[in-house]
């Protein structure tokens, strides 16, 4: 199965109680408070989006954190990113010489194709979309199973 860590849950979470309050400055209090999540696990998220260039933080009596950019201008794939590096579904789909057989597997290139279409539609999701403030459009003739 794959799966997003809690961490990068948590990151979209907060980084979606941002979006809502565009415009403003939070404190890691206020959004442990709003969203539910611990403070300590707030501040630790905080700063790796902050790291990653995803908020930014203003000091001072009305500082707090912001989104550095629009939330419809951060991608999903950008938050993956900023919590748990660049998705790869196996080795060999990180790229070559990530894995110890490629030189002898036959199906390497077929999960890169996988990859790299997980990969587009990360970043064709925006945060406004995650935040429910923007519809996710899907592409014509693609279909969701249940």
């Amino acid at each position: 199965m794959i799966r997003i860590s809690k961490m990068t849950d948590y990151a979209t979470v907060i980084l979606a109680q941002l979006a809502r309050t565009a415009g403003t400055q939070s404190s890691a209090a206020a959004l442990a408070e709003a969203t539910g999540i611990a403070y300590p696990t707030v501040s630790k998220v905080l700063k790796a989006l902050q790291r990653a260039g995803l908020v930014q933080s203003t000091r001072g009596l009305h500082g707090g954190y912001s989104l550095a950019r629009p939330a419809s201008a951060i991608s999903a794939a950008a938050i993956l990113d900023a919590l748990e590096g660049p998705v790869a579904v196996t080795d060999c789909a990180a790229g070559e010489g990530h894995c110890d057989i490629e030189h002898s597997c036959g199906v390497g290139s077929a999960w890169q194709r996988v990859n790299r279409v997980i990969r587009r539609s990360l970043h064709e999701v925006s945060l406004a979309q995650l935040a429910g403030m923007e519809a996710v459009l899907m592409p014509r003739g693609n279909r969701m199973d249940p």
